[in-house]
């Protein structure tokens, strides 16, 4: 006989509508969690990739977002944390709903208008202005849903309310694949203007799901009370909530400066922003569960292996292939903040903390951020603060303070004094290492590296070990002297001399953007002009542009060139040529200016103006024609993408004389930026001619670079010469046109790396 014979049939509708609620009520949370998530991770990239063209690519513009957007997340939290202890759920629901609804009046997502150009200084500030203006209260009421979510679903009464953790893997999911789809797919795809219809489509979806739980927790009957002699849940104490607090802001902290190590080398695009991002959210999902992905004593065991390879070599001399070394850093932040993370797990409160819980590790977030983000920038010449981050997620290993607390406390106090007194040699001794010292420092950083795993079970001793490699590889690179390093907003800027004397460098992050000779191969000093080298070398292709299209003019008026470096291409100037250069970069103008660094703009245009600011914006200010405008911004690989547009070519035919010429250098590791010039060119009637050059030779003999030139004219006879021995550029089918609506930085990267 079944047993539901003995129930009164008017009763069986309802426990089947039971049964139905315990299998949708997780779906329901978990969808709209998982779409919440997925706008506000996807507003991210979306909206910066918006900003870029205010701050011309720079990587630090992504920084400052993340900190941004952290922020934001500690007041949606503290709301969240608010909300849930004055109202039970019914009413926190309705109250967040009408939020939202005010909300959709925010929409669709623009950059404010009338915000006015990026200052000189203080451009962070500015950035995090423009961010809370023209997104704040969409990323607020988005931040807000995923502890609102989880706190309601606790107060149910659905058999697996007492562990609400489980959905914030549905959160991190989402937020997972807003920041993968939008390089692989949004972002090919879809033009800016679509992309913000659709995210407002996908935010009235999501009002309607939370609309549904507001019902559904209306629905509900109120959760049993507590019995009267019931223990309460205690308060955590402070030193258990410093520790929520710290082990979650080294790892946001880290997932900045990762990202500003590697965006130093490859393009400020949403396509490297994202992964840094994405495997940092895809860690809570790997944690926050009763069974971890990879059990916690595995990812402990993991550590020192993958740990020891990069302190040795992040700051060396050695040549690393640049995707091995993406891989590499990648791994070890994984790593580590699997381990912070795991460690953060195991300390999570009962579900009635869970918003306090939540409040504090955003706070985490926001200390973390703000660290790498905005206060490193100013404290450390140098992307320092990564390895200082790595040292400090190293501390969360168990067993670091294990054994007798004085015999600790000595061991610390050692590694960190040998640590400053190299520090000190370094910064007062002047100690340089010859390039022939090369193979031995690798063959010195190779055991350091074994003694590291040799050490690996003492972690106090391993840490130490690891910062002790950190402080050698930063303070010391054979072949190189340090003459000056300088940090700004836009990048890290290091002046070297070459071991020997014969020259002087300049860098940005690993990117090569100038040298000047100091001494002959045989060791005599250089007298006279300075001749321009690297990518400017006498007869290279870049000379020979200048050449053919003075020649085919008749000489220069007025020539502009976007982009300074160390000034070389001053001494590409002729007679009484009025040149003029457009820098984004105080701090680059400041050490082009200076002679005691590079005598280019000195010696050979002393009266050459600097413009400082966005190029496409000052440049449009100029009064009077150019006779020639070199785009000289895209050999670095963070490249300002604004400058390659449609819309930004057609501004500069508006200040080009009637035969003058644009040569473009599009010298780049990462992105094949020829078809994208092509299209360009054919779309604004324009002839464009290409020359790759090989005959640059040694580079350490002559200091020559070889490059890639693109001319631009509106008609052959305006490049003269080039115009019969260059490549023609046609227009490139399976690349389509770049316009300030639409860019592909992934498609570039892979014609690039793959061809065709």
């Amino acid at each position: 006989m079944s047993l539901l014979q003995d129930v009164p049939q008017r009763l069986l509708p309802d426990i089947r509508e039971t049964a139905a609620d315990a299998r949708l009520t997780p779906l329901l949370y978990a969808a709209t969690l998982f779409a919440s998530a997925l706008l506000l991770f996807s507003i991210q990239p979306m909206f910066a990739k918006m900003v870029l063209p205010k701050l011309g690519g720079a990587p630090a513009v992504w920084s400052v977002a993340m900190v941004f957007f952290q922020t934001m997340l500690l007041a949606g939290y503290a709301y969240a944390h608010w909300l849930s202890a004055l109202l039970p759920p019914r009413r926190a629901a309705v109250v967040h709903v009408a939020l939202i609804a005010v909300t959709t009046l925010a929409l669709p997502i623009a950059i404010a208008p009338d915000w006015g150009a990026p200052p000189t200084e203080a451009a962070a500030l500015w950035l995090f202005g423009l961010f809370a203006v023209s997104i704040g209260l969409p990323f607020f009421t988005l931040s807000a849903s995923a502890p609102l979510l989880q706190s309601w679903f606790a107060a149910s009464r659905h058999r697996q309310a007492g562990n609400p953790y489980v959905l914030y893997a549905a959160s991190n999911l989402g937020s997972f694949a807003a920041l993968f789809a939008y390089p692989a797919v949004i972002e090919p795809l879809l033009s800016l203007h679509t992309q913000t219809a659709a995210w407002s489509i996908g935010f009235a979806a999501l009002a309607l799901l939370m609309v549904m739980v507001a019902l559904r927790l209306g629905r509900d009957a109120p959760a049993p009370a507590r019995h009267a002699d019931a223990a309460p849940v205690p308060a955590p104490s402070l030193a258990e909530r410093a520790r929520w607090v710290a082990l979650s802001a080294v790892p946001s902290g880290l997932v900045i400066a990762v990202t500003s190590h590697l965006t130093t080398d490859v393009a400020a695009a949403p396509f490297l922003w994202v992964i840094p991002l994405a495997l940092y959210l895809l860690t809570f999902v790997a944690v926050f569960r009763e069974r971890p992905w990879i059990p916690h004593g595995v990812v402990v065991w993991l550590v020192p292996f993958a740990v020891t390879p990069l302190v040795v070599s992040s700051m060396s001399s050695a040549k690393v292939f640049w995707a091995a070394a993406i891989l590499l850093n990648l791994a070890v932040f994984v790593v580590l903040t699997l381990l912070c993370h795991g460690e953060l797990y195991a300390r999570r409160p009962q579900p009635a903390r869970l918003t306090e819980f939540f409040l504090c590790t955003s706070f985490g977030g926001v200390l973390g951020g703000a660290f790498a983000g905005l206060l490193a920038p100013h404290l450390f010449a140098g992307n320092y603060e990564y390895p200082i981050l790595i040292v400090l997620a190293l501390l969360a290993l168990p067993g670091l303070a294990a054994g007798e607390r004085r015999s600790v406390v000595i061991e610390a106090a050692f590694w960190l004094s040998l640590g400053a007194a190299l520090l000190l040699i370094s910064r007062f001794a002047h100690i340089e290492l010859p390039a022939s010292s090369e193979l031995p420092f690798q063959a010195g950083l190779i055991l350091l590296a074994g003694i590291m795993l040799f050490q690996r079970d003492r972690p106090l001793r391993f840490v130490g070990l690891a910062m002790l490699s950190f402080t050698i590889t930063t303070c010391w690179r054979p072949g190189l002297a340090p003459v000056e390093i300088a940090r700004s907003f836009f990048g890290v800027h290091k002046v070297v001399e070459t071991a020997d004397g014969r020259a002087r460098l300049l860098y940005h992050g690993n990117t090569l953007h100038g040298a000047e000779r100091l001494r002959a191969n045989d060791g005599t000093p250089v007298a006279g002009l300075p001749e321009a080298l690297t990518y400017y070398y006498p007869f290279g292709p870049f000379a020979e542009a200048i050449t053919a299209a003075r020649a085919a003019h008749g000489g220069f008026d007025r020539v502009a060139v976007i982009g300074l470096g160390a000034g070389a291409l001053a001494c590409h100037r002729r007679g009484g040529e009025a040149w003029t250069f457009f820098e984004i970069d105080p701090e680059v103008v400041r050490i082009a200016r200076n002679p005691a660094r590079f005598e280019f703009l000195s010696r050979c245009a002393p009266d050459a103006a600097t413009v400082l600011g966005d190029a496409r914006l000052t440049l449009a200010a100029a009064t009077k024609p150019f006779d020639l405008i070199a785009l000289d911004a895209f050999s670095s690989d963070a490249i300002p993408v604004h400058l390659l547009t449609r819309e930004a070519f057609a501004g500069y035919l508006t200040k080009l004389s009637p035969h003058g010429v644009i040569v473009a250098h599009i010298s780049n590791r990462h992105l094949d930026l020829a078809p994208v010039l092509a299209n360009v060119a054919q779309s604004l009637g324009l002839v464009a001619f290409l020359k790759e050059d090989s005959a640059a030779g040694d580079f350490m003999k002559e200091f020559h670079t070889d490059a890639r030139i693109v001319m631009l004219a509106r008609t052959p006879a305006d490049v003269g010469r080039v115009a019969s021995s260059w490549t023609p550029l046609a227009q490139d089918s399976s690349s389509a046109l770049w316009t300030d609506d639409y860019s592909n930085i992934l498609g570039a990267m892979l014609r690039r790396k793959f061809g065709g």
